[in-house]
């Protein structure tokens, strides 16, 4: 992977890390998710 992609890829992470952080804990709870999920998710880690 080069740098420029990889880059991208962690900026894309980051965005998606901190939408998430922003929801409030009953958001997160009615998607199924919880502030320990946050990164798994953006990483893409957990469906």
């Amino acid at each position: 992977m080069n740098i420029l992609k990889s880059a991208r890829s962690w900026m894309k992470t980051r965005q998606t890390a901190q939408q998430l952080a922003n929801l409030s804990n009953e958001t997160l709870e009615d998607i199924g998710l919880t502030r320990f999920d946050i990164d798994n998710v953006a990483r893409g880690l957990r469906r």
